[in-house]
């Protein structure tokens, strides 16, 4: 049996990376994990989904915006709102939250290493240290690729990080713009474009595809698109960019984006969200005899096993849905399968959590699916605004979908938009997990007041369908 320096290396410290890490310690395996940057934590953490969702928090809370159906739109905690002010939140949530999982990590036997790896074979890294560049070569008998994405750079949107900036630049920004354009409207794309609408930046979002989030069931999509309309958000879906030009008018630095069909923006700043590559490029994946697509994402089969059998990647760097709480699951299904352990696996049943404002979350099928699917299903609706809960937290938009066969009554999906829809689709979840009928909430007693009510009022409504 070959020898290894290592049971398990792990290039990446994101969210994948990390539970693969952990996973394979609670295995009792020698862990190596090979972050380049000098902090643990990725994307994620350090300007990806943890900023941007404190951002968010910070956002709702200064502008009022859960308290505006109640004391009316002008109401605000801060009447003026500064870049500054959303900034001060993220700062100690994000050392807090690296904190964790450095702690995490250390307390469970994993080695850090602070490098750029590359491969030299299937079984060999190369490690290049941060800092003095000095090198060194390790084996392992497994290695987990999770090194997640790095924004695309389009040439015909010249990239400054203060004009005409992506998702990466947002906490370098100094100031907020009065008007803004959003090239992209993927999930990043719409949420920041949800999140600046809601300061009152006029906002218009752009996007080549005829519809908004395509994954998305269409009525929810079709709420989150009128109620950006509601915030004076302009959406220009079906159009192309052309090119980007920074210029200076009267003095004052605008930006002009130029469409394919002839139409002109010009705005304050420029955000672009045309999607993301997976960080590949300086891994030599050659070597190991791993291919990576055009866009440098890793094509993986069982358990996120490559085309080389000890090489598994996991997390954004594999493509859809490249979302942290699936790339969690990824990286720790693949750990226990390289290692020959059992683990329950069930990615149609992974949860969608979406912060836009309002937020959207759902978990199973949609109405499209099954409709294309040719399954006979019915659909059981419940507003917000018919449950006292909604009433005091003052969300008169929100509602919860949900889609059960209209035979058997077996759950089929649920679907949810508006305040706290990210943790209410989880009790839907279970009873999708269990196969269950959507008779189980009408049977279920729920505290009062609450939310999760709106599963009992929407199975009662989808059975009255049925026998109305």
């Amino acid at each position: 049996m070959a020898q290894y320096d290592y049971d398990l290396a792990v290039i990446g410290s994101g969210p994948a990376g990390h539970h693969a890490a952990i996973q394979g310690a609670k295995l009792r395996k020698r862990v190596i994990v090979i972050e380049r940057k000098p902090i643990v934590g990725g994307i994620c953490v350090n300007i990806g989904t943890i900023p941007s969702k404190t951002i968010r928090e910070a956002i709702i809370y200064l502008s009022g915006y859960r308290e505006h159906s109640i004391y009316g739109a002008s109401y605000r905690v801060k009447e003026k709102i500064t870049f500054q002010d959303l900034l001060f939140r993220v700062e100690p949530v994000v050392r807090t939250e690296i904190d964790v999982m450095r702690d995490q990590l250390l307390r469970n036997g994993v080695e850090l290493a602070s490098a750029a790896a590359n491969f030299a074979d299937p079984h060999t890294l190369r490690l290049e240290r941060v800092g003095d560049g000095a090198s060194r070569t390790i084996t392992a008998d497994k290695i987990v690729v999770a090194v997640g994405t790095e924004s695309i750079r389009d040439p015909r949107m010249p990239l400054d990080g203060r004009d005409i900036f992506c998702s990466d630049d947002i906490l370098q920004l100094d100031e907020l713009p009065r008007t803004l354009a959003v090239i992209g409207a993927g999930v990043i794309g719409c949420e920041y474009a949800s999140m600046f609408a809601a300061l009152g930046v006029r906002v218009t979002l752009i996007d080549k595809r005829p519809r908004l989030l395509g994954f998305v069931d269409a009525e929810i999509v079709d709420t989150l698109a009128y109620h950006m309309r509601e915030r004076r958000m302009v959406l220009r879906l079906g159009e192309e960019v052309a090119s980007v030009e920074p210029f200076v008018e009267d003095g004052i630095r605008r930006v002009r984006t130029n469409l394919a069909s002839g139409k002109q923006i010009v705005t304050d700043k420029v955000l672009t969200s045309t999607g993301r590559n997976g960080a590949t490029t300086s891994l030599n994946l050659a070597a190991a005899g791993i291919s990576a697509d055009a866009r440098g994402r890793i094509v993986t089969g069982e358990c996120y096993r490559t085309e080389v059998e000890n090489i598994y990647a996991a997390g954004d760097v594999i493509g859809f849905p490249s979302l942290a709480s699936t790339s969690k699951e990824q990286g720790r299904i693949a750990v226990c399968h390289a290692f020959g352990i059992p683990a329950k696996h069930a990615p149609e049943l992974f949860p969608y959590g979406i912060y836009t404002i309002p937020e959207i979350s759902f978990v199973g099928r949609n109405e499209e699916e099954l409709t294309d699917n040719g399954v006979p299903y019915e659909i059981g609706k419940a507003q917000y605004k018919e449950v006292a809960r909604g009433k005091i937290i003052g969300d008169e938009i929100g509602f919860l979908k949900l889609i059960f066969h209209r035979e058997t009554h077996e759950l089929l999906g649920v679907h949810a938009i508006g305040e706290g829809a990210v943790e209410l689709i989880h009790i839907g979840q279970a009873v999708l997990s269990l196969k269950g009928e959507v008779d189980y909430f009408i049977d279920t007693v729920f505290n009062y007041p609450t939310l999760a009510e709106c599963y009992k009022n929407a199975a009662l409504d989808g059975i009255n369908r049925i026998k109305d």
